[in-house]
């Protein structure tokens, strides 16, 4: 089976350009606003879709990803609903939707159900951001039967045999987490992304995406001019919260302007 996030990536960098990878939740504000929001982005620039399921005990999200999936539960966000909203997403704009999610709510609802059930939906696999390669035997599994991605981290401090493990197991993209700690915009994206990403191209990786930090057009061609996707999400999400579908989509074209690395 292709990996439609594989051919993305594949097809932007054979077009001159890089690849803008956008992170929204599930749920925040309502759930019908986060699925336009996410269409929105789709139609504005944005060539792969992060959707996040909102978790109890987020420990990789900065505070405005925190707020915003917090905001989904109070609001009676269920598993289920992401699925519901992949399938809606997917049925309007013909992107590549990821689901971004931590890894107990994937082993409660059962690793074999839950592929099968993003599959039903159209979405194009999972990120795990606290899932190790060598425990997640049963994922390899499920990923490899029903030919979902599945994109592992990497971190600077990750030992040159953690990367090769990241790379050999990870099917669409290695997730270069750019910084050490959370998420969250920052005004410098950190030197050490385009170290770790020269050490994942050794270790024989074909597709690495940095996130983490990333909230300008400015930093967005900064990353795409040595990798191959940028990944932004706090200050997509910060822009639904503070001026709903309309003002996404005008932060997703901005920063759309950085992904063509002859600018």
């Amino acid at each position: 089976m292709v990996s439609s996030v594989a051919s993305v990536l594949t097809a932007r960098r054979e077009a001159g350009s890089g690849a803008l990878i956008g992170y929204l939740p599930v749920g925040f504000p309502s759930f019908t606003e986060s699925v336009d929001a996410a269409v929105a982005i789709a139609e504005n620039g944005v060539d792969i879709i992060e959707l996040g399921l909102p978790y109890s005990d987020p420990v990789m999200d900065g505070p405005v990803i925190q707020k915003a999936t917090q905001h989904a539960l109070a609001n009676g966000f269920k598993l289920r609903h992401g699925f519901d909203a992949v399938r809606e997403i997917t049925a309007r704009v013909d992107v590549p939707v990821l689901v971004m999610t931590y890894w107990n709510p994937v082993v409660q609802y059962g690793v074999e159900r839950f592929a099968d059930d993003l599959v039903a939906a159209g979405g194009a696999g999972l990120i795990t951001p606290d899932l190790i390669p060598d425990e997640g035997s049963d994922w390899l599994s499920a990923s490899k039967r029903t030919g979902l991605d599945r994109v592992f981290l990497a971190a600077p401090s990750s030992s040159d045999a953690r990367l090769r493990q990241a790379v050999d197991a990870s099917r669409g993209f290695v997730y270069a987490v750019s910084t050490m700690g959370i998420t969250g915009a920052r005004s410098d994206v950190d030197q050490a992304a385009k170290v770790l990403v020269s050490r994942l191209r050794e270790a024989g990786c074909e597709n690495a995406c940095v996130g983490l930090g990333i909230s300008t057009a400015e930093q967005v061609r900064e990353i795409l001019a040595y990798a191959d996707g940028a990944i932004v999400g706090s200050a997509l999400v910060k822009a639904l919260a503070e001026g709903g579908v309309d003002r996404v989509a005008a932060v997703a074209r901005e920063l759309a302007q950085g992904t063509s690395r002859a600018n």
